[in-house]
């Protein structure tokens, strides 16, 4: 059983309040949605990332008869919401921005609409899956941003938050544009490229550095990448430099060497020159070892002759801003607008839609949100995609989606690309929307 995949993976105020609903027979339809009130420091804007691993999880809910036995030795639970439980399928309704969409602060990016135990009891799960991925494929498109159109993989597993949160950041930050990961089972179950050199206690398995290059071309000839940074930089890449003509009569060619540590750019030009001297111009260099967007930003700035670049931990535990001020909240039950007031956490009531202004140039202008019955112009973000509790397409194909989260960062305006957020994007409340709230704290 995979222990991501059930109902219990939640939180246990969830069920409590389930029972409540089921015993006081509270099941008209509610409305939540999934937003973040804020953005983290020097981010200026987000990227929408987990839609798919949620409509998953709303299509295969169920509770198990194990955890049903379970739940019930717990004695927490009363007989009839044991057999609402055992009975449990999702029957809502979602609308949601497609994944890869640029979005901004107070921006529903998921709406459920579903009976109220229902839409009460997805809360945490949907939260675990739609803040995650979203925060690391904001991160990831920040270094895309600063990479400058060279390669990224990703190597972050290793350093991941458990296996699951590595597995869904080399998803996000392919996602967002990077080339591919390290992540072997990311290859399997999202379809996406792999990469891999070797590690350090290869070279230190062999006496001789220049004998552990040649065994590594010998086992993987189409894949000849030297990790060259165990010793001594510069001298690792004479020694490749006098392997290739042997390589080269076996059919192999040097395909890259990798830098791990030290000044990169310092060694990169120093390792270029002996590679081009050498006659080995067409060997690449990659480049990995702690890297950040800002690494890039200095690295690309600095002309470096980097082909590629590695980036790991910092990208997968998005290590600067590790979590979102998301929120899943209730905004409208029986028909009747909800919204929250307490101090610096209110929300906006009603089922909500966003509106894009784009510029003369195409670039995002301004956005708008507003209630779903109030007229609109610009593009709507959210759309329909879940139906009485199926999919209303199948799923898109990851490479799809790539490609929107590549068009969105290519229409955000100038401001909106820099790493430090000193002009914050134009998000607009509507009048409508202003008066609805304002109307709903008259009746509290």
């Amino acid at each position: 059983m995979n222990p991501c995949s059930t109902v219990l993976l939640t939180d246990l105020y969830q069920l409590t309040m389930v029972q409540a609903y089921v015993e006081q027979g509270m099941m008209d339809s509610a409305v939540f949605e999934f937003f973040v009130r804020r953005l983290p420091a020097q981010r200026s804007f987000l990227m929408a990332a987990g839609l798919e691993q949620v409509l998953d999880f709303l299509e295969q809910l169920r509770v198990r008869p194990d955890e049903l036995k379970w739940l019930e030795q717990t004695g927490r639970f009363s007989r009839s919401c044991l057999d609402y439980l055992e009975n449990l399928r999702f029957s809502g309704d979602v609308h949601a921005m497609q994944e890869g969409t640029v979005f901004f602060p107070n921006e529903p990016i998921l709406r459920v609409t579903a009976p109220l135990p229902q839409a009460q009891l997805v809360e945490t799960r949907i939260m675990n899956l739609l803040n995650f991925q979203t925060l690391i494929a904001s991160k990831a498109a920040r270094s895309v941003l600063a990479g400058g159109g060279k390669p990224l993989i990703d190597f972050g597993l290793r350093r991941a938050h458990g296996a699951e949160a590595g597995l869904l950041a080399a998803r996000a930050s392919y996602l967002a544009g990077f080339a591919g990961t390290s992540t072997v089972l990311a290859g399997m179950e999202y379809d996406i490229p792999i990469y891999g050199t070797m590690a350090h206690s290869f070279v230190q398995a062999h006496k001789d550095e220049k004998i552990a290059f040649e065994h590594f071309a010998l086992a993987q000839p189409k894949n000849a990448v030297f990790l060259i940074d165990t010793y001594d930089t510069e001298a690792a890449a004479h020694k490749v430099v006098a392997l290739a003509p042997r390589l080269k009569q076996l059919g192999i060619v040097v395909k890259a060497v990798r830098l791990d540590s030290g000044d990169l750019a310092d060694h990169a030009r120093k390792v270029r020159r002996i590679l081009d001297e050498g006659d080995l111009p067409q060997a690449q260099i990659l480049a990995s070892g702690n890297l950040d967007e800002y690494q890039l930003r200095r690295l690309i700035a600095g002309e470096a002759p980097i082909d590629s670049f590695a980036v790991g931990t910092a990208m997968t535990t998005s290590a600067d801003a590790p979590s979102l001020d998301c929120a899943y909240k209730l905004q409208e039950y029986a028909g009747r607008p909800c919204r929250k007031r307490s101090e610096g956490k209110a929300t906006w009531p009603g089922r909500k839609q966003v509106y894009r202004q784009y510029r003369h140039d195409e670039r995002f202008d301004y956005d708008t949100v507003t209630m779903v019955q109030a007229p609109g112009t610009g593009d709507p973000l959210l759309h329909p995609v879940m139906t009485k509790g199926r999919r209303l397409i199948p799923p898109p194909k990851l490479t799809e989606l790539r490609e929107r989260a590549a068009t969105q960062l290519a229409l955000l305006p100038d401001s909106l690309r820099s790493l430090e957020c000193n002009h914050p994007y134009d998000i607009r409340i509507s009048q409508p929307l202003q008066d609805l709230a304002l109307a709903v704290d008259q009746c509290v």
